[in-house]
């Protein structure tokens, strides 16, 4: 499966439409969660990710991880481990990049993989984070430091742990649903062909 050019997006616009609608709903998620009860960490933007990237076939899907945090975070503000953030974003991207030709039993697996890994380094990178930029004032200065910083961060990683292996592969499955309802109006008499 070849990665799909600027001109084959165009000619399919309703891909790039749908990953915008995807990344338009995680940014509307964040904005809403808190509000309804859901569960801190509960996120789309990984979701979103590999749905965008899966759909697309396009290195710009790198991109939808930063968008999404971008308009949210400059919605809701940023905070103190931005960088820390936006960098684990920017990893969970590429790791999406890495899956978007597959198809099948294996984009499933990859989907797996991408939510739990997607999930341990989101976990593993922002704690280190947290713990980085409050060593002696939250946090001790050392190893024991460290370890409680991801003691503390446990509950948002079982969230988002959970919430990645539902909703990544049904991404996955939501593209299968795009890639077969295309296959259906390709299909001779179907679709009227133009001469």
């Amino acid at each position: 499966m070849r990665d799909l050019t600027l001109a084959d997006l165009a000619r399919r616009w309703w891909r790039p439409a749908l990953a915008v609608v995807v990344v338009a709903l995680a940014v509307v998620w964040r904005m809403v969660r808190a509000d309804l009860g859901a569960p801190p960490n509960l996120e789309l933007i990984t979701a979103a990710t590999f749905f965008a990237a899966v759909i697309l076939r396009h290195r710009a899907a790198v991109l939808v991880p930063f968008a999404a945090a971008a308009v949210s975070d400059a919605l809701l503000g940023n905070t103190s481990i931005l960088l820390f953030t936006w960098t684990a974003w920017a990893v969970i991207g590429l790791g999406a990049l890495l899956v978007r030709r597959t198809a099948g039993w294996r984009r499933l697996g990859a989907a797996f993989g991408l939510g739990v890994g997607g999930s341990v380094w989101f976990f593993l990178w922002t704690n280190f984070g947290v713990w980085l930029q409050s060593r002696g004032t939250f946090y001790a200065p050392g190893l024991d430091g460290l370890l409680a910083s991801y003691v503390a961060g446990l509950p948002f990683f079982r969230t988002m742990l959970l919430g990645n292996l539902v909703l990544v592969p049904l991404a996955a499955g939501a593209v299968a649903l795009v890639e077969r309802s295309e296959r259906v109006l390709a299909a001779p008499g179907i679709v009227p062909q133009s001469h």
